[in-house]
């Protein structure tokens, strides 16, 4: 019998506790630990539209990657099915479902969001960006110009877009953030990196970055490439589990008018 505990354990042997930044809240935050596992349903984020095929499949627990709860984003007081945040909790509860999070610990982890991100993108050489191992960076084999490069990652990452700055050099040494990881530009210079692939960038970002190309690429295709690594990696450690990728999430973030 595989429990709800058991899965918690496994994925915090890949990407500890002790990973994640202070402000952080991961692990198992929804549900009961004893629940035997069955299905286990694989996304991002836990919305409205995860919640409701979690019921439809009869998944048993949903692990995401951003936290459901008492985070920097999501400090809840209350659950209010009046509330979006406390009506996705009321439905986990009412259904018997669990929730598991691995947010800055699974970023930093060997293996996690960014060095998946790294690797999508065609990196080599991979080396770890900051001292909180946050962020990769590696080398292309060979030089693209930026314009083509910017439309391998639209490609490579299925974004409806991307936003860039070219300060005129070739791509070759890149640094990556899945997520919001605009803080790190100064340490992607200092890596002698050409090129840096990450999201949510402010205006300044670009107006004063000068060393740099930025890409901007979103944040949920910077970081969705992590949830086929989860789902394989619990296939692996639970061959018994039917372990399934979201087909929800995804269709209510961001669209562009092309």
């Amino acid at each position: 019998m595989t429990t709800v505990h058991d899965i918690e354990k496994k994925l915090f042997d890949w990407a500890p506790r002790d990973l994640a930044m202070d402000w952080d809240n991961v692990g198992h935050l929804v549900g009961r630990p004893e629940k035997e596992v069955h299905s286990v349903l694989i996304a991002l984020d836990i919305t409205p539209e995860v919640v409701s095929e979690a019921v439809e499949r009869g998944a048993d627990l949903i692990v995401a990657h951003h936290p459901l709860i008492n985070c920097k984003w999501h400090a809840l007081q209350q659950v209010r099915e009046d509330d979006r945040q406390g009506w996705i909790i009321a439905q986990l509860l009412r259904h018997d479902i669990s929730a598991i999070c691995m947010h800055t610990n699974l970023d930093a982890a060997v293996g996690g969001v960014n060095d998946a991100l790294a690797e999508k993108l065609g990196l080599q050489d991979i080396q770890v960006l900051t001292e909180e191992k946050i962020g990769r960076f590696g080398v292309l084999n060979g030089q693209l110009p930026l314009v083509d490069f910017v439309y391998s990652v639209i490609k490579l990452l299925g974004c409806n877009g991307a936003r860039y700055k070219d300060c005129g050099k070739p791509v070759h040494r890149v640094a990556v953030g899945g997520g919001a990881c605009g803080d790190y530009i100064s340490r992607a210079i200092e890596l002698r990196c050409d090129t840096f692939v990450t999201s949510d960038l402010r205006y300044n970002d670009f107006l004063d970055t000068r060393e740099l190309n930025l890409i901007d690429a979103g944040h949920f295709p910077t970081e969705n490439v992590v949830c086929p690594v989860v789902m394989d990696f619990l296939k692996t450690e639970f061959p018994a589990l039917t372990v399934t990728l979201s087909a929800a999430h995804g269709s209510e973030v961001i669209q562009y008018c092309m």
